[in-house]
C-alpha cells in the first residue's frame, strides 16, 4: 500500500492539522497510511516545543497519524532549506512513503513545483550570490533573484507554506510525488482565530497563559488534558542560563555555528549583543539587521546554547527516530525493517549497534532534550532520552 508523508512540528496539533490529514485522505484514498516526521523538542523558530515530543506524537496519533518519526535536532533548527532537506530525505529513507503532503496559501502545486525547477537553475544561483553580496538578507536575496530568474510566479514565496513548500519539492526531486492541501483559515502566526480555525503560535499564547478553554475549542480532543499532565514548556525558564552561555561566546565560537554569517563579519555583532543585552529580547534585537533576519538570529542563539556546531549536522539523517505509532504504523515499521535505507530505531538501546557518528548524532540529541528539561516550571531529570519509549495508540 502506497503511504503519505507529512513533515510538521505540531506545536501544538490543532484543527487545522486534523484537516490537513482528512483532505489528504480525500484526495488520495481514505486508507492511506500516513508518516508523519515531526520536529522533538526543540523547533525551527529557534524556540522550545510547547511541550515534550512525545505528547505532541500521541496527539498526532489520535489526529490521524500513523506513525511518527522525528527530524533530528541538526535539521529541526535550521533555516526552511535544512528543515526541508532533513525532513524529506527522512521521509524517502523510510522506502515506503511515495507521496509527500503539504499545507499551501496558494494550492498551486504545478506554479510551486516551477519555481522549486527554476531554483535548482545557475540563472537564479548567480542572481542570489549577487544579491546576497549586497548585504541584503537572504529571504530578500531569494525573493529578488526568483523574480528575476523565475518569474512571477516567485511571488509565492511570500506565503510561508508555499516557501517551505518550495524546499520540499526540490529536496524531493523525482524520489516522490507531492499533493498540496491549501491552507484554511488564519495566517501562519496569526494572533487571532478566523474561519473555524486558529494558528500554533497563538495556541502557544494560550496555554502559556492558562486559557485553557481557548485552547481547547481550537484544538483535539484529549488535547488540553495531555497538555496540563506534560507540562509546558517556555523559553523564559532558560533565559539567564541562555544568556550566560551567549556571554561566554566569542567571535571564534559563534563563527562555529552553522549560518554564521563569519564572511560578514555576524560573530562580531553578536558578541557586542550578548555583552550589552539584558534579556533575550534585548539580544535578538541588537543582533538583528538588514541582513539577518531574527528567526535567524533566535536559531543561532539556541545553536549556542544547545552547544552545537555546523560540523554537527551530517550532510543527512543517520537512523529513523520512532516517536510513536499505532496499530497500522505497526505494521509501516515491520515494511520499513526490510525497505528502510536507514537504521529503524524503537529503543534507545539500539543506537549502540549504530557506527560512531550515529552515537555522536543521537548524544547531541539526548543533550538537547536534557536541557529541554529546564524549560519547564518544575524542572525535569537528564536521561529522558534513554528511559522514554514511543507512544503506542491502539
Amino acid at each position: 500500500m502506497k503511504v503519505v508523508g507529512i513533515v510538521a512540528e505540531y506545536n501544538p496539533f490543532h484543527t487545522g492539522h486534523a484537516f490537513h490529514m482528512a483532505e489528504t485522505r480525500r484526495l488520495l484514498g481514505t486508507d492511506r497510511p500516513i508518516i508523519c516526521v515531526m520536529s522533538g523538542n526543540w523547533v525551527q523558530r529557534g524556540e522550545c516545543a510547547l511541550t515534550d515530543k512525545w505528547t505532541r506524537a500521541g496527539l498526532a496519533l489520535q489526529g490521524g497519524a500513523d506513525l511518527v518519526l522525528e527530524l533530528p535536532l541538526p535539521w529541526a533548527i535550521s533555516s526552511a532549506e535544512g528543515f526541508a532537506q532533513g525532513a524529506v530525505e527522512t521521509l524517502k529513507a523510510t522506502g515506503v512513503v511515495d507521496t509527500l503532503s503539504f499545507g499551501s496559501e496558494s494550492g498551486q502545486l504545478n506554479d510551486l513545483a516551477a519555481i522549486a525547477q527554476g531554483l535548482e537553475g545557475e540563472d537564479y544561483q548567480k542572481s542570489l550570490r549577487a544579491k546576497l553580496d549586497k548585504g541584503i538578507s537572504f529571504a530578500d536575496a531569494r525573493q529578488k533573484a526568483a523574480l528575476q530568474t523565475v518569474g512571477a510566479q516567485a511571488e509565492l514565496l511570500r506565503g510561508a507554506n508555499d516557501n517551505l513548500g518550495v524546499e520540499y519539492l526540490r529536496a524531493a526531486g523525482k524520489d516522490l510525488s507531492a499533493i498540496v492541501v491549501l491552507r484554511q483559515g488564519v495566517p501562519h502566526d496569526s494572533d487571532s482565530p478566523a474561519d473555524g480555525f486558529a494558528s500554533a503560535s497563538y495556541l502557544r499564547q494560550m496555554a502559556i497563559i492558562g486559557n485553557w478553554p481557548e485552547v481547547e475549542r481550537w484544538t483535539e480532543r484529549g488535547t488540553v488534558e495531555a497538555l496540563q499532565k506534560a507540562g509546558i514548556a517556555q523559553m523564559g525558564h532558560i533565559e539567564r542560563a541562555l544568556l550566560s552561555r551567549l556571554r561566554q561566546m566569542g567571535e571564534e565560537d559563534f563563527a562555529l555555528l552553522p549560518d554564521s554569517g563569519a564572511a560578514a563579519g555576524l560573530p562580531a555583532r553578536l558578541v557586542r549583543a550578548a555583552e550589552g543585552a539584558e534579556s533575550l529580547e534585548g539580544f535578538y534585537a541588537q543582533a538583528k539587521s538588514k541582513s539577518c533576519t531574527h528567526a535567524r538570529i533566535r536559531r543561532l542563539a539556541l545553536w549556542a546554547f544547545l552547544g552545537l556546531t555546523a560540523a554537527d549536522r551530517p550532510k543527512s539523517p543517520l537512523y529513523l527516530r520512532v516517536l510513536g505509532f499505532n496499530d497500522r504504523g505497526q505494521a509501516l515499521l515491520r515494511e520499513m525493517k526490510e525497505a528502510a535505507c536507514l537504521p529503524v530505531l524503537t529503543k534507545s538501546a539500539h543506537i549502540k549497534e549504530l557506527d560512531e557518528e550515529a552515537q555522536a548524532l543521537f548524544a547531541l540529541e539526548a543533550q538537547a532534550t536534557d536541557l529541554f528539561g529546564l524549560c519547564f516550571d518544575k524542572i525535569r531529570p537528564c536521561g529522558m532520552e534513554y528511559t522514554t519509549g514511543p507512544v503506542m495508540v491502539h
